[in-house]
């Protein structure tokens, strides 16, 4: 291993192996194998660079859409024709089956087992028919992996075995029941230590809610332009959802066919830019060295920042029904160059219908599912749930519009810091949560997108009950359209972490950011829907 040369790197190295000499659930997150240590530049350059390459295939769906045509105005959409021609046969046929899915999902399995026991040098991997037996008839546990693992990789493994069903012709809840079966099999058979409840949870139901709306793109993506999807578009669905890419390569003209998604009004929004300021406040101590000096926790300044949103089935288009889970969703995807997966945020309608109320209000509301994944830094939270809420929008004057959701749930999630001495890596439990958010549309020139998150992960189900925690993160967005479909966004973010333990100082984290950054739109009108007559100012 060549020499560390920058000291100050050295010193974090040596404290995060002390720290992981004194915990004893790091089994995964640190592997003896030689480290090299990348300059902070280069590394922030290769995480730029990697995002950008994660956001491009959904930056756009095609040809961008006609921006005055009479029926963008009614219902912002990703295509350029208001009737694309689709690629039939999705789900008929030979286009639908229930064995290719088992198999594709046996073939991953097995294939990520060898990769883990061959590469990350962890006897956890290496499993047998005797530890499959002794998994089979032991209790289920609640396991303590690297925060990452269990509420990232476990939802992201099960948005792949929920995209080998929904790529066969499967439908949503089909799906779902090969992505609970994958992770069983994985945890009885995949690995020698006990099955873990809160992994079956994390990615037989939240990889569903992650799965399905990367499907949805990547079905918008196949499905926009003309006719059989070029090899851009077949690639730029395989990014989205690599296990549609896989079925369609693997199986030739088997599964070609093509979700409909019904011409859904569809609002994207994809921002490049950099962190201006930024405050942080906390009590925790960052130096392993308790005799010495405290450290404090700090927030790296002018980073790269990446965002991309989309919100897929808005209400109010005439004829767009919501008979199918995720007719409405809205996916958010961050990266920074500090860290290249800040948040993930997902949530869908699992069940519901459309409602209004006079001429000016048109929504949906019902069961949502949801998925968050946020780490501004210094701290991070998780949630798998399901809750109840209404998206909406309302008409409050012939130019102006405005957009929300509310949604109340409960889920199982996890919270804790980041490099903190003598706190412990995180916390899980039942977690309650809460959403308000709102899009305020000044025509077809601007947009202030309002956020309100609360997250209370109790001691309730958890590996250890002396304790909660208490997440609050607020957003505020104001979007300016310049030109075309070209603008600035303007965004502040605040996030404060509260946690209170019998055997632990309390703690209070808060870190807040400005940034500043390009907007590239998928439309003038920030999504906004006119089902209106033109005589109360619609198109």
């Amino acid at each position: 291993m060549p020499p560390i040369e920058d000291s100050s790197e050295r010193k974090q190295l040596e404290g995060l192996l002390s720290l992981c000499e004194e915990r004893t659930n790091c089994r995964k997150g640190i592997m003896m194998a030689p480290i090299r240590v990348i300059p902070t530049s280069l590394r922030t350059l290769f995480n730029a660079l990697l995002l950008l390459a994660l956001l491009i295939p959904v930056s756009g769906f095609a040809e961008d859409p006609k921006l005055d045509s009479t029926s963008q105005k009614i219902a912002p959409t990703a295509f350029a024709d208001e009737n694309p021609k689709p690629v039939l046969h999705y789900g008929e046929g030979d286009g639908k089956s229930y064995l290719v899915p088992a198999l594709d999902i046996a073939g991953f399995l097995f294939l990520l087992n060898q990769y883990d026991r061959y590469f990350l040098d962890d006897d956890v991997f290496h499993s047998n028919f005797s530890s499959f037996k002794e998994n089979l008839s032991g209790g289920w546990v609640s396991d303590s992996d690297p925060f990452s693992i269990n509420q990232f990789m476990h939802p992201y493994a099960g948005s792949m075995y929920h995209g080998f069903a929904r790529s066969a012709g499967l439908d949503y809840w089909s799906s779902l029941g090969y992505s609970a079966a994958g992770s069983l099999f994985w945890e009885l058979a995949g690995e020698t230590s006990p099955p873990s409840i809160n992994d079956q949870f994390t990615t037989g139901f939240g990889g569903t809610i992650l799965g399905e709306p990367l499907y949805r793109m990547a079905s918008l993506l196949l499905e926009s332009g003309q006719g059989k999807p070029g090899f851009w578009r077949e690639l730029g669905a395989a990014a989205l959802s690599p296990a549609t890419g896989f079925n369609r390569l693997a199986y030739g003209k088997r599964f070609k066919g093509v979700f409909r998604s019904h011409d859904p009004a569809v609002f994207t929004r994809l921002q490049l830019g950099v962190n201006l300021t930024n405050s942080v406040t906390s009590n925790v101590n960052r130096n392993p060295n308790t005799d010495e000096k405290e450290i404090p926790q700090s927030y790296q300044k002018g980073e790269p920042i990446a965002d991309f949103t989309i919100s897929y089935g808005l209400p109010g288009k005439s004829g767009y029904t919501y008979t199918r889970p995720f007719d409405y969703f809205n996916f958010q995807f961050t990266a920074a160059g500090s860290n290249v997966f800040e948040n993930i945020i997902s949530r869908g309608l699992l069940y519901g219908t459309d409602y209004s109320v006079g001429d000016n209000y048109r929504g949906v509301w019902g069961l949502y599912g949801m998925y968050d994944y946020i780490a501004p830094q210094i701290f991070r939270v998780s949630t798998t749930a399901a809750g109840l809420g209404s998206t909406a929008q309302w008409w409050l004057s012939k130019r102006v519009a405005l957009q929300g959701t509310a949604l109340a749930g409960v889920g199982y999630g996890s919270a804790g810091t980041i490099d903190g001495v003598g706190e412990r890596d995180y916390h899980s439990g039942i977690t309650p949560q809460g959403l308000l958010a709102s899009r305020l549309i000044f025509a077809d020139r601007a947009s202030l997108d309002l956020e309100l998150r609360d997250y209370y992960v109790s001691g309730l189900a958890a590996s250890e009950s002396n304790g909660a925690e208490n997440i609050i993160r607020g957003v505020a967005t104001l979007t300016v359209r310049v030109y075309n479909l070209h603008g600035i966004t303007l965004r502040h973010t605040v996030s404060q972490r509260d946690a209170h333990y019998s055997n632990l100082e309390d703690t209070r984290q808060t870190v807040g950011a400005v940034s500043i950054g390009y907007t590239y739109l998928g439309q003038t009108r920030f999504g906004a829907v006119d089902w209106r007559s033109k005589s109360a100012g619609g198109p």
